[in-house]
Order: C-alpha cells, then structure tokens, then sequence
C-alpha cells in the first residue's frame, strides 16, 4: 500500500503541480480481486476557502464545482465527511451533499476525528441518526495523527488503535457497528 500511495502521490504532482493546484484530470488506479464486487472510487478534494501557493483566486468556486460534477449524478454515492470536533451544523459537505440529495438518500456521514472532542462531549446522537437523519447512517472514524503519518506508523497499528479507541470508550462501544 505503502508503494501506492507513492504512486499517487507522484501522478498528483505530475497533473496537478507540487503547490495544492487542482486538476479535472482523474487518476486511474484499478485494484481487482476475486472477493469483492466491482466499485469506482473518486476521491475529490475538499472545499478550499482560501488559495495557498500559486493556487488560483478562484480556487474555491473550481473545487465546488469539481465537486458538484461528481455528487450530481443520481447513481453517485455521496460520502460527507465532517470533522467530529466542528458543530455538525455547520457541516459544509452535508450542506453541499443535501443540495443534490435533498432526502439523504444517497449520502454517508463520516464523522472524523471523534478522538480529539472536548472531554465530556461524543457523536452519539449524530452517528445514531437522530441529529441528521441519513438513509446510509453515519461512521465515526478516528484519524490517524500527523505525527503518525510523518513517522509512517503503519496503517494496522492505526486501525488496531481505533478499534479499541471505540470498544474501550463509555459512550460509543455500545454502538460499534457505527464506527
């Protein structure tokens, strides 16, 4: 995996440029196996405010619509991904996934870095659907650090630590198959 995502990391650079550019250019990556159905997967990038490096001024109208081309198609699933320690209200791809999916029919709920919650706080209510209901529910993830990611911790020992981060915890091991 390791050698993959070098990979793609070079093909981002050669499309898009070393300094955050963005392109409409896809990267290809096709990875089969007997045991699993066929999937397409299309990372997109996240809603860019403010251009950083030789980004364009308009960077943030080219992502949004980059992003639209994609969650518009009614056979697309959308996976909205918000941060667990930012209010849920202001969630700007549940915003973004309800304009083409008004129903949340087609939409998944990540909720990231549930670790990092202000002690005495937990995403119960939003990964059980009963702040914002989703037909496709909600996960809760934890992130792996940047500390983690520059010392290339192995991707197992993320998970292991996550698994036991959600069986261990008061509140979120009664709802595993959330997380």
């Amino acid at each position: 995996m390791a050698e993959v995502r070098r990979e793609i990391g070079r093909e981002t650079e050669r499309l898009a440029g070393g300094n955050k550019g963005i392109v409409k250019t896809p990267i290809h990556l096709r990875i089969t196996s007997p045991d699993v159905l066929s999937l397409t997967l299309v990372d997109l990038p996240g809603i860019t405010k403010i251009p950083v490096g030789d980004q364009p001024s308009d960077i943030e109208a080219q992502t949004r619509s980059l992003v639209y081309e994609y969650i518009s198609k009614p056979n697309s699933i959308i996976v909205a991904i918000s941060p667990a320690n930012v209010d849920i209200v202001n969630s700007e791809s549940l915003k973004f996934a309800r304009e083409v999916d008004p129903k949340g029919s087609r939409t998944i709920g990540v909720i990231t870095k549930i670790d990092l919650m202000d002690r005495g706080t937990n995403s119960l209510d939003i990964l059980t659907g009963r702040v914002y209901p989703l037909r496709l529910g909600f996960v809760g993830v934890v992130n792996r650090s940047q500390e983690d990611t520059v010392a290339n911790k192995p991707i197992g020992e993320s998970l292991a630590y996550e698994a036991e981060f959600f069986r261990t915890h008061a509140v979120y091991r009664t709802i595993q198959q959330h997380c």
